[in-house]
């Protein structure tokens, strides 16, 4: 990867667990992290889109939840399905919590004492849970495509779940079977009125293997910790935290009602919703969803 002036790579300790992060942007910025979804690595948040927030001001840090990418798998820790976490929660190997401490360690070794939070799917779960459980590390929150309890808007048509256990069952073996499947996975759950640029999909689904191939034991942790972290609505309540929630329209993966259920919980929280916007962030809407990002931070 070629990276410009300015940007940096580290890695954060939290306990055993060590996290690979990115900075870009020169010192001084209003600091902002971005915390990504299940199974997916920080590349999932484009160079280009981190560059862009620069120019609107702020330094950007993203970086590999645990179970991905460059950052600790706990292999060999036991990695539950939905059904036995909802039998015996304790089969769970850590939680959202576990997840937000996380975040909280990039935070430190970032030498920030707050920062603006921008979570995807998973990533905005576990940034509602930093503002609960962490109210002083966060300036604003930006909850995206995502949910405040594991019921609420999760359950996708049959169809589209038969679909990705097809794509997700196939054997990926090299970066460019893994660049296959990160277009076939984006055609279905992405925008379906945004075109996307296959060759930049693949190159992320590509060069994300070469970081590390990833498991399927350590999505199933992450969705684990999903399953037995509970329904933060009343956690939410109490948050007092400007809040942003965006939420794509034809989001086949956590539905609408998932973003108006997070809106209801954060008091003061603005929802704006985008047409045709599926479960990822097309190209075309990152003028307007980084307008609201910047100016959430500004009415700060």
């Amino acid at each position: 990867m070629t990276y410009r002036e300015g940007e940096a790579m580290g890695t954060a300790s939290h306990g055993d667990i060590e996290l690979a992060y990115e900075t870009f942007g020169p010192p001084g910025g209003e600091p902002l992290l971005l915390i990504s979804g299940t199974g997916v690595q920080m590349l999932i948040f484009p160079e280009d889109l981190c560059h862009a927030l620069v120019d609107l001001g702020f330094q950007v840090a993203r970086f590999d939840n645990r179970d991905t990418g460059l950052s600790t798998h706990l292999a060999g820790a036991p990695a539950p399905g939905w059904f036995t976490t909802m039998i015996r929660p304790s089969s769970a190997p850590y939680r959202l919590e576990d997840m937000a401490g996380d975040a909280v360690a990039v935070l430190d070794a970032l030498g920030w004492e707050s920062a603006h939070l921008v979570g995807t799917s998973l990533g905005g779960m576990i940034a509602q849970t930093l503002a609960i459980r962490h109210p002083s590390r966060v300036r604003t929150l930006t909850s995206i495509m995502s949910t405040p309890a594991a019921r609420i808007g999760t359950m996708p048509k049959m169809a589209t779940l038969k679909a990705i256990l097809k794509i997700s069952g196939m054997p990926v073996t090299s970066p460019d079977q893994a660049a296959q499947e990160a277009v076939a996975m984006k055609r279905l759950i992405g925008s379906p009125r945004y075109p996307f640029d296959e060759r930049e999909v693949g190159d992320i689904g590509r060069r994300s293997y070469e970081r590390h191939p990833g498991t399927p034991e350590g999505d199933a942790r992450q969705r684990a910790a999903v399953a037995v972290s509970g329904d933060r609505r009343r956690a939410l309540a109490k948050v007092r935290i400007p809040t942003l929630v965006l939420h794509g329209e034809d989001d086949p993966i956590i539905r609408l009602k998932a973003g108006r259920a997070t809106a209801d919980a954060i008091p003061g929280a603005r929802l704006v919703t985008y047409p045709g916007m599926g479960h990822d962030l097309p190209r075309a809407l990152w003028p307007f969803i980084l307008d609201q990002i910047r100016s959430l931070a500004l009415a700060r």
